[in-house]
């Protein structure tokens, strides 16, 4: 699974990742075993890309410890 860094949230309930492909979109509904609530620009995380009505999206974001 790709990885990249929390680069910036929203308070609309998205955000964007900053990965190894670039910046990619994801949607507080793409988290798995956190809460939009508990993310923090910086934070490490891993992720599938996926194909949004937009673009390119993250899908299954997780926290890397």
């Amino acid at each position: 699974m790709p990885q990249g860094t929390i680069k910036k949230l929203t308070d609309k309930g998205f955000g964007f990742i900053e990965g190894e492909r670039g910046d990619i979109f994801f949607h507080h509904s793409a988290l798995e075993e956190t809460t939009y609530e508990n993310l923090r620009e910086g934070q490490k995380v891993e992720y599938s890309e996926g194909q949004g009505p937009k673009g390119p999206r993250a899908e299954s974001v997780r926290v890397v410890d």
